[in-house]
């Protein structure tokens, strides 16, 4: 089949590498336009585009996909299908029809749980046990579509919200494939999703990041997690904020009797230990303020926390 792909994280490369892979034509690949990043703030190509040029695919970078002389192209272009994965644009009524057997998106959740933005980042956040990919008929209404296929997979007490993001990614990438497979043999049963059953995962934030040592422990420690790698958790100590990363529930309760957020431990033997509401974290890694991510015993051992400091 003649698929033109859309995408534009690194979440998306393995679905177009498996679509390519497959046998399947790549007609062409949508992205979003460079954007500036990194501390020059210079524009990058996304790595979607990256992938794609480097495999010789047309890159179409629109920007704005709604606009009538883009549908025109897509027209023109006459995809048998359209993927979907991750693109960041709301697509309209004219484009999701555009191609002859319609649009279909890998999600990475279990819809109707997670419809949005950040679902890998809010299934942590959440302590979800359970997650994995759906693949669903595109409609307008934002990941309401009925469901072609979905896989799972399960959540384990260690895994962060960068870590999931790849084994979901190679998961959504077979899933798709498998599914334009038995479209292209036949109809495909499509299942309506329970709406009335359907959460949300919004954007993730610097705001949404900051953690709140009013928590327990293990809501602490998760939304550690689901903000691994970016935008990063966060808190404040001494004035400054500091990014932190690897966290673990200590069983029992050394804690008890700190206010939350004071530090129980600061020691490179043991740890950077933190108190929450109701039990207490160790944290592993950590990033202040304009330096590297390290060990947390590093930064203990430089001029880092003492015991008693608290975050903020």
């Amino acid at each position: 089949m003649r698929v033109l792909f859309w995408g534009t994280p690194e979440f998306a490369v393995p679905a177009l590498r498996a679509v390519e892979r497959s046998g399947h034509e790549i007609a062409a690949v949508v992205t979003r336009r460079d954007r500036p990043r990194g501390r020059g703030r210079k524009p990058a190509a996304s790595p979607v585009r990256s992938y794609a040029e480097s495999r010789g695919h047309r890159v179409l970078t629109p920007e704005r996909p709604r606009d009538g002389a883009f549908v025109d192209l897509v027209r023109e272009i006459a995809p048998d299908v359209s993927a979907v994965v991750a693109y960041g644009h709301i697509l309209s009524r004219e484009l999701l029809d555009a191609a002859r057997l319609g649009s279909l998106n890998v999600h990475a959740s279990l819809l109707p749980a997670l419809r949005g933005a950040a679902p890998i980042n809010w299934a942590v956040a959440r302590g979800h046990a359970v997650t994995g990919v759906t693949v669903m008929r595109m409609v307008e209404a934002m990941d309401a579509g009925p469901v072609l296929a979905r896989s799972e997979i399960p959540i384990g007490e260690n895994d962060t919200a960068s870590v999931l993001s790849g084994s979901l990614a190679e998961m959504g990438a077979a899933l798709l494939v498998e599914t334009l497979a038995r479209l292209e043999a036949g109809p495909v049963e499509e299942v309506e999703q329970d709406h009335a059953a359907a959460t949300y995962a919004p954007k993730v934030s610097r705001a949404t990041a900051r953690i709140d040592w009013t928590k327990d422990a293990r809501t602490v420690a998760c939304l550690i997690r689901g903000m691994d790698a970016v935008p990063g958790a966060w808190s404040v100590l001494r004035g400054r904020s500091v990014k932190l990363f690897a966290p673990e529930v200590v069983e029992g309760d050394p804690g008890r009797g700190f206010d939350p957020g004071r530090l129980v431990r600061a020691d490179p033997r043991v740890g950077l230990v933190v108190a929450a509401a109701a039990g207490v974290v160790r944290i592993g890694e950590v990033q202040p303020a304009g330096k590297r991510r390290m060990e947390a015993a590093a930064w203990i051992r430089g001029r880092g926390p003492r015991a008693g400091d608290r975050f903020e």
